[in-house]
This record gives C-alpha cells, structure tokens and sequence, in this order.
C-alpha cells in the first residue's frame, strides 16, 4: 500500500480510524517509546555514575557484549536451556493431545485438569515449585528419603541441582500449551484420512508420519516459535526458583543476567546493548525457522 492509498484510504475511514486511535496511542507508550529508548541508552554509557549526565558512546556498550566471554558462555546455557524445555514441551503436549483426541471416558475434566499449569500465573508456580525443591522439607526429598530410601538432593544449592529444579519446572509451566495447540489441530484434520490410511493399511505409526505430523505443521510450527521466544526470555522461572541465579549467579540465562546488570549493577547502558542482542537473535531465528519449515505454505 502507497502513502496515496493510505491518505485515500483514511478520508473514506475516518471514522474507523478514530476508533483505533487510543490502541495506537496505547502501543506508542507501552512498546513503541520504551523500544526506542532503549534503543538509544544501548549507545551510551549510562549507569550509576552517569545516570544524569550520561552521553551517547557509540558502539562501545556492544564491544563489550562480544567480547566478554560471559556472554558466550550464558548464551550456550540459555540454548541448552531453551533447547530442553522445547523438547519437554512439545514431546509430552503433543502425546497428552493424541491421547485426548480419543474417545476416553472423563476426557473433559482431564483437558481441565492438565490447562491449570499453564493458566496459574507464573510466579505462584515457581515458588510453589521452589518449596518442593527445599532441602529439607521440600516434597521432591521426602519423596526420596521415606518413599525411595534415597539421600536428599541439594537441589538450590548446587549450580546442576538448582538449574534441573528450574527446567522442572517451566517444563511443568509450559507442555499445557503445546498440548491445546495441537489438541486443535487434531480437530481440525478430517476423520476421512484416518479410513482411507485403515483401508490401505498402514499403521498407526505411519498414519502419525503421513497424516498427523504434517497436517500438524501449520499449527506447530508458530507455536514452537512462540515456545522458543517464551522460554529464551523466561525471567519469572529461573529468577524465582534458583532465588536470583543462586548459587554465586551460576544459573543465570542472558535474559536474567541483563535484569542483574540493570538494577543489581546498574550498568544501564550494558543491560540495554545485550536485550537488544537478545532481541535481534529471537528475530533472526523466528524469520528463519519459519520460512525453513514452510509454516505458512498450505498443506493439500
């Protein structure tokens, strides 16, 4: 659309565009002004020492994201991070909906029951789970002690304890989700294919790879996006459970290590440069993985 079909296209609309108007103004002030302005402290040198006084530095604040090694280091934890969860995600959702697409007796009151992870705001979740996690009167070690006659797990005081109890637990937070995407898609792929496989005779497994998993596509593949997204920038888990990158910042992700640059070091100018790393990342990786598995092309 030209800028003459936009004015053209506003004098016959006026109306309707009055109406969006506050969205507009809405979106300016929550997304728009805080992206830009980040956008712009991101080539300073702002912190506690200059957080009235600061000036814009160039590329300096981005120097030092690439060449600090602990950003190479935190972006390998937060792929393992993501790259696990995902699989979790995904993996149990997409079972949990095979299995409720039957015919099961209670199959309502089960899909109710296995949405309230996902539906429970985040934090309630992960200080539930972090007091599951406690040494000594968390449910995870009497599980272990009277149950399996097992020693106790350090689980938030050792940095591979405190990271698994994290994963656990946006694993926990995040397969209800990929459970109702694909329990939707399963919806909507016509019975017919299903009898046509029967009669040819393929089995179960080979009306999944034929039928199921690309029809399953169009579906999946936005909503793995979003997972990744999600769960690369997933503060609330592993900030709550792990107490703040306890123990000695050993289970920082980059998105908790720029919350800790910001507002526990003040490195404003730092913490700003890195979420715009971050951000371009996620973009670069969104773009790519969709168009390389053709989500948005039809399925005949």
């Amino acid at each position: 659309m030209t800028f003459a079909d936009l004015k053209e296209n506003f004098r016959r609309n006026k109306l309707a565009y009055f109406y969006i108007l506050p969205s507009f103004v809405l979106l300016g002030f929550v997304v728009i002004y805080p992206f830009v302005y980040n956008l712009i402290i991101s080539f300073s040198n702002m912190s506690l020492t200059h957080f009235r006084d600061w000036k814009l530095i160039g590329l300096e604040q981005y120097f030092k994201v690439f060449t600090e090694p602990v950003f190479y280091v935190l972006f390998a934890k937060t792929v393992v991070w993501t790259v696990v969860n995902l699989i979790f995600h995904v993996g149990i959702g997409v079972s949990l909906a095979l299995l409720l697409h039957r015919p099961l007796p209670g199959r309502a009151i089960f899909r109710t029951l296995l949405i309230l992870p996902w539906a429970m705001p985040q934090y309630i979740t992960a200080l539930t789970w972090r007091g599951m996690f406690n040494y000594e009167y968390g449910s995870f070690n009497l599980i272990l002690q009277q149950i399996l006659n097992l020693p106790p797990v350090q689980w938030l005081s050792d940095p591979i304890g405190a990271y698994a109890a994290a994963t656990i637990t946006n694993i926990w937070l995040g397969f209800p989700f990929m459970m109702i995407i694909a329990l939707g898609g399963l919806q909507s792929i016509p019975k017919e294919l299903y009898e046509a496989a029967e009669v040819d005779g393929a089995s179960a497994w080979r009306q999944f790879w034929t039928i199921t998993a690309p029809l399953l596509k169009p579906v999946m593949v936005p909503a793995i996006t979003l997972g990744v997204i999600w769960t690369f920038n997933n503060f609330n888990v592993i900030w709550l459970v792990s107490d703040a990158g306890k123990p000695a910042d050993s289970t920082h992700i980059l998105v908790s290590f720029v919350y800790r640059q910001a507002f526990n070091y003040y490195r404003y100018g730092y913490a700003a440069a890195l979420s715009l790393v971050i951000f371009g990342i996620l973009l670069i990786f969104g773009i790519r993985f969709i168009r390389q598995t053709q989500a948005t092309k039809a399925v005949y």
